[in-house]
């Protein structure tokens, strides 16, 4: 596997819809800096990577779904840089493995289960102090790279979408999916208070991360972690476009992305960034942004999760 990772290629969307609204849009391609190790999930890992080397843990630990993203990120990211890798999956197992799974085993990850119980309680010292009794000295990453660490390695996303320094304030609006809301922390603490982050939460009643934007944020702050401004930019989240809740999808939510990706080259994952950018352009329709606004959409990647959904995507296969 190679260690070469590729500046993410900023390419413009010429949508007429775009067009009609007055605005300019762009979309930050981060799922193409790496073939194994990209989106946002290089970001969040990046400083919890670079930690456990200080430190010289030998391997890594884990959570997640069984199709989570970040197991897969963590699993190739730890035999590209020479971890040991336990996963910790939440559920029971199943068997044959699925695709996500099937691949983080092939890269070396160790796989645990835990009942769905015993899951919630992950973040909690009782259960990591288990843990540790289990497998010995490991560094602990949150699910989803979840912690201080992750929002530092966020706080870089947008720069690179900024060739020249004279670019930096080219983006009136930068929108992302937010699952956790530690890349959205990451990213209004990195804008210009000129600049206003928008999220779209991808879990039914997102409304509830608000509260874990502003808690990231505040340790953020208070933390002797370096940080491009000394307050965040305004940010907001629209709760509108979940189609249902995590990992859930509709016949319209696949026909757009379909549709999106013949129409503009961009394929989209269906958990995270489909419904973002169902919803820019929904509201686009709707004029809710200004004219005149340059709207810049984070890709986060995560296009591995699609395989798990061949089967309903075949209905689809001569649109």
């Amino acid at each position: 596997m190679s260690l070469t990772f590729f500046s993410p290629p900023l390419q413009q969307i010429n949508s007429e819809i775009a067009r009609r609204a007055g605005v300019d849009l762009y979309v930050l391609r981060l799922d193409l800096m790496h073939p194994l190790v990209n989106g946002n999930k290089w970001f969040k890992l990046k400083y919890n990577l670079l930690e456990a080397k200080e430190k010289n843990f030998t391997t890594l630990l884990t959570f997640g779904g069984a199709y989570s993203n970040h197991i897969y990120a963590t699993a190739a990211a730890g035999n590209l840089f020479g971890f040991r890798t336990i996963g910790v999956i939440r559920g029971e197992e199943r068997l044959p493995l699925n695709p996500t799974l099937n691949f983080a085993v092939q890269q070396g990850m160790q796989i645990v289960y835990l009942n769905r119980e015993m899951y919630r309680q992950r973040n909690t010292p009782a259960l990591q102090e288990y843990l540790r009794q289990s497998f010995g000295e490991v560094f602990i990453i949150p699910e989803g790279g979840s912690n201080l660490n992750g929002v530092r390695g966020c706080t870089e996303i947008v720069g690179n979408a900024m060739p020249t320094a004279g670019y930096a304030y080219a983006f009136d609006r930068i929108c992302v999916a937010c699952g956790t809301a530690t890349t959205l922390a990451g990213i209004a603490l990195s804008l210009d208070q000129r600049q206003r982050a928008i999220a779209f939460p991808v879990l039914k009643n997102g409304a509830f991360l608000a509260q874990e934007i502003e808690s990231l944020l505040t340790n953020y702050l208070a933390s002797d972690l370096s940080s491009p401004y000394s307050s965040p930019a305004d940010w907001e989240l629209v709760c509108d476009y979940h189609f249902g809740g995590y990992a859930k999808v509709n016949d319209e939510l696949l026909l757009f992305s379909q549709q999106f990706t013949q129409e503009h080259g961009v394929p989209l994952d269906y958990v995270y960034t489909a419904k973002m950018f169902y919803g820019v352009m929904d509201l686009l329709k709707q004029e809710f942004f200004a004219k005149g606004d340059r709207l810049l959409l984070i890709h986060t990647g995560g296009l591995q999760g699609n395989v798990g959904m061949e089967g309903r995507l075949q209905r689809f296969s001569q649109i």
